[in-house]
């Protein structure tokens, strides 16, 4: 049994962690630290959740205690950099759901943050926690980078086949869409109801954040060719789809790439193959991501499709809290009801 501070718990994802860790049989207590949310209830700041969580007052955040097993981190990008390093260094397990360690480089950080990088040695010796990728290993590590949620369905729908047909690959184009409670629950004038209902716009073209993170996965996998990567506004709430098209040298056969592909997560139990693109509602409130290849005259067509709060956030998180320490993936989100969208 573990006890858990999460950090920024009053936003979108902080919510869904506060949701698993309740329902997590392992845990034993939970903590939530605020800014301006602290003093406040759990039941005040999510009424909807009375009777399902423990209510509890959100502690300050600059009274962290030393005193929890795991710490959860979700805040805005550059705002970890004051807490990592000294839970890592008392010894405690970390898990980040925000950009601040998911890249490599302190440079690459630098450049595409804006941000000053204040504890670099720690880039080098944390996880890339994409929990359903067979190659990463968790033992010895107590800091986790939990992947965005467009490196989350772009990798996930990708990966195989970097890994199994490279030497065929010309280039790669990815059109990814996210809901708007990607952009969290500061309020924007483009994100209002008014603006994005029957709209669809592309956003941050050649320059989003996710873009470097994705190619330094792919780059692992001895990935060489060219990559664009463009993203997309929908007029819904939650969601993440990417279609992702491979120019190929020569033909494969489709049903080659599709068995490599089962082969490849067999012993994921998040990962669903397809035999038709997959929807945005059938993983909406799961922690699935629903992949679909086609395959046709030298060009493969990948869709992904995943929840952007649970598979791309937070419940990623609590599968790679789960892989920390040695547990089965499926512990506290496995059966998480896929029907009550308006929970968001």
């Amino acid at each position: 049994m573990i006890s858990i501070g999460i950090i920024g718990g009053s936003g979108y994802t902080g919510k869904k962690l506060i949701q698993f860790c309740t329902s997590h049989p392992y845990v034993i207590e939970y903590k939530v630290y605020g800014n301006k949310t602290s003093g406040q209830l759990l039941s005040e700041l999510f009424p909807e959740l009375i009777g399902q969580i423990n209510d509890s007052p959100i502690e300050n955040i600059d009274n962290i205690s030393n005193l929890h097993d795991l710490y959860f981190i979700a805040l805005p990008h550059g705002e970890a950099l004051k807490y990592v390093p000294a839970l890592i260094g008392n010894g405690k397990k970390v898990i980040d759901l925000g950009g601040d360690y998911r890249l490599d480089s302190k440079s690459e950080y630098e450049k595409w943050y804006n941000l000053k990088h204040s504890s670099s040695v720690l880039l080098n010796n944390k996880i890339y926690g994409l929990a359903d990728y067979y190659g990463t290993q968790y033992s010895n590590h107590s800091l986790v980078a939990n992947p965005g949620c467009y490196p989350t369905a772009t990798l996930l729908g990708l990966l195989p086949l970097v890994s199994g047909f490279n030497d065929e690959i010309i280039s790669v184009s990815t059109s990814a869409y996210s809901g708007t409670s990607g952009a969290g629950k500061t309020p924007k004038q483009e994100l209002m109801m008014s603006e994005m209902d029957g709209n669809v716009s592309a956003y941050n073209v050649n320059k989003h954040r996710h873009q470097p993170e994705i190619l330094q996965m792919l780059k692992k996998s001895g990935f060489d060719s060219p990559f664009s990567f463009t993203t997309h506004l929908l007029p819904v709430s939650v969601g993440i789809y990417a279609t992702t098209s491979v120019h190929l040298k020569n033909d494969i056969d489709e049903q080659t790439v599709k068995n490599y592909y089962k082969i490849f997560y067999e012993n994921s139990s998040f990962v669903r193959l397809r035999e038709v693109p997959p929807q945005l509602n059938w993983v909406v409130n799961t922690n699935y991501c629903d992949i679909n290849i086609s395959v046709k005259d030298k060009v493969v067509i990948i869709t992904s499709a995943i929840d952007n709060l649970i598979k791309g956030a937070s419940g990623q998180a609590i599968q790679n809290m789960n892989k920390l320490f040695g547990w089965d993936d499926n512990l506290g989100i496995k059966f998480q009801g896929a029907k009550n969208v308006s929970a968001y």
